[in-house]
């Protein structure tokens, strides 16, 4: 049976404790064993790092599902001096799937947009797991038109398994919603920075990845489908989801190297649930630099690039079977 849930770090911490419950003995019975068990903690903690640097593709899926992996409203309160989260699509209603709205970074106003899940099982339930109805998306188009008006660059923040698929939101033109967000990102004449924090998938994804710069945290996945839709569809057999995360390429790594995005930030071992404030610093100095390098072009190169990047991977990827 494929494995559903990601459990090395409890184990770790499980062995770590058992070390330090055997050093705390040591120490009452006057057996000096410090030596051996700092060369012990010393082995486990390389162990640790070489397995997060070895992790299989499944098992980063995994990881990036994990409730303890940071929200996109955790990026954003760091990331921004001051914010204001602005709400509804002024047509049906608000969408907790999707937060977006003004803020400042190094003294600038940026508008952001993100995919939001919650931080326990009734906010998870509150945010539908992060998948977005119509509404949510028609939230998207309404702020980066109002960006576009106001000349204010895109932050974008991914983490969703996908739009969600329910009769409603089908009544309410899901697909139509996504369209007009794909469409509107791919022209507005201000640079739109993405950011794959978690999990990557499908077209609910997507709506917020066209971009000038996309970038993916090292744990993080981005697909076209869930690898455990596609093993279903394919193969008939949701139970080979982890063969099907293999045969997709969804890791940053893979991506990079496909020139799919364009820039990688690495996190701790662990995740960087484990360490937030280091990884996300980075990501914030990241995004200060290729912010100003974007800044720097007319708003009609800077259409005209985004064009030529989408252009030049639909000419470098044709569609091509996957065998049974």
């Amino acid at each position: 049976m494929v494995k559903k849930n990601f459990d090395y770090e409890q184990k770790y911490q499980q062995l770590f404790d058992k070390v330090n419950e055997l050093r705390i003995i040591t120490e009452t019975t006057g057996y000096d064993l410090s030596e051996q068990l700092q060369l012990l903690e010393e082995k486990l903690e390389t162990i640790r790092k070489e397995k997060y640097q070895n992790l299989k593709p499944w098992e980063k899926l995994l990881l990036v599902r994990c409730i303890e992996r940071p929200t996109s409203m955790d990026y954003i309160k760091f990331i921004l001096d001051d914010y204001m989260e602005l709400h509804g699509d002024r047509c049906f209603g608000d969408d907790p799937a999707i937060v977006g709205g003004i803020g400042e970074f190094e003294g600038q106003p940026v508008t952001f947009l993100g995919h939001q899940k919650g931080e326990d099982t009734n906010d998870n339930i509150r945010h539908n797991f992060g998948m977005p109805n119509p509404e949510g998306y028609r939230k998207i188009q309404r702020l980066l038109l109002q960006a576009a008006k106001f000349k204010r660059p895109v932050l974008t923040f991914i983490d969703t398994p996908g739009a969600f698929p329910g009769i409603g939101a089908e009544e309410r033109g899901q697909a139509w919603a996504i369209s007009e967000v794909l469409s509107t990102l791919s022209y507005i004449p201000v640079p739109i920075i993405a950011v794959v924090t978690g999990e990557g998938g499908s077209g609910g994804a997507l709506a917020l990845a066209v971009s000038d710069h996309l970038v993916m945290l090292s744990n993080a996945v981005f697909s076209v489908a869930s690898p455990e839709a596609c093993a279903s569809i394919l193969w008939k057999d949701v139970e080979r989801a982890d063969e099907m995360a293999a045969t997709l390429k969804i890791t940053a790594g893979q991506l990079l190297e496909l020139g799919i995005i364009d820039e990688v930030v690495e996190e701790p071992a662990g995740g960087i649930q484990v360490d937030f404030e280091p990884t996300a610093q980075v990501l914030k100095d990241l995004i200060s630099t290729r912010l100003k390098n974007l800044k720097s072009l007319e708003p009609s190169v800077l259409v005209q690039n985004r064009y030529n990047k989408l252009k030049g991977l639909t000419n470098k990827f044709p569609l091509t079977p996957i065998s049974r």
